[in-house]
């Protein structure tokens, strides 16, 4: 039993074989995905209720990338508000900051990140987060503006240290790691990877990007979070099965919480 906890079905990387995509997810043993709303920009907020629709082991998400924040405007507000709304919705992401690539300037990236916490907080979802050279900013947004909510979420495509996971963890989230996990420079994110509580993991391709090691240089897709299952088991004393189970596991209550919308408070777990 898998979980990819984070992937970009609606990317035009899949439009040849999308459905192929998904059914070879499930054969492989992949039991739920979730479907990132950001799509390739605000115009496409719908993206993740797209790609779940009349799949109900697909998971949406909403939200506005960092990369596009300087295209947000009102309107894709109004509609991020409404669509959160919607039962099926699970999440407000990927949301958070970059300053790797700065596609966006960081203050109006971060005053896009703080006005989907405000739509979040209102719709009672946790957060989708990408961070990436930014951890410093974006922990302290969230230990900030988000950690009284209880709310949580998921850390995606986890980059930073192991001190940055346990901000991270202490405001309530997961920790997911994709298919960077495998590739040969990434010894540093191995260990911080040996050292996360396995009740705070979870496995992710980040499709179509990010194909784990033997893969790389291919597209990406769900099938192949169980190499980054493999790779997670190696360095805790699993195999990948047991990885999978687990990470599975943290996901799925994850998730029924996320439907719940009930978080009280002050509670992180």
């Amino acid at each position: 039993m898998f979980v990819d906890s984070h992937a970009h079905l609606e990317f035009p990387d899949f439009d040849g074989d999308r459905e192929q995509v998904f059914e070879r997810a499930l054969a492989s043993g992949v039991q739920s995905i979730l479907a990132i709303g950001s799509g390739t920009g605000p115009h496409r907020l719908r993206a993740g209720l797209d790609m779940a629709e009349g799949k109900d082991w697909v998971h949406p998400t909403v939200g506005i990338h960092p990369h596009e924040a300087r295209l947000a405007t009102e309107d894709h507000f109004a509609e991020l508000a409404r669509l959160a709304a919607d039962s099926r919705v699970v999440a407000m992401g990927e949301l958070g900051l970059d300053y790797h690539y700065d596609h966006s300037p960081r203050e109006i990236q971060q005053q896009v990140f703080l006005r989907q916490i405000e739509l979040a907080e209102q719709a009672r979802l946790p957060l989708v987060i990408h961070c990436r050279e930014a951890w410093e900013d974006c922990l302290r947004i969230l230990e900030q503006h988000w950690k009284r909510t209880g709310l949580g979420g998921i850390l995606h495509c986890f980059s930073g240290s192991f001190r940055d996971a346990s901000r991270g963890m202490d405001a309530g989230f997961l920790v997911s790691f994709a298919g960077n996990l495998t590739f040969p420079k990434a010894g540093a994110l191995r260990e911080v990877a040996a050292q996360i509580p396995r009740d705070r993991l979870l496995v992710e391709t980040d499709s179509p990007f990010l194909t784990p090691v033997p893969h790389r240089g291919k597209r990406n897709e769900p099938s192949f979070v169980l190499l980054v299952a493999k790779q997670l088991g190696a360095l805790q004393g699993l195999s990948a099965e047991e990885v999978g189970s687990y990470t599975a596991h943290n996901f799925f209550r994850w998730i029924e919480r996320a439907r719940r919308r009930d978080a009280v408070a002050g509670q992180t777990s």
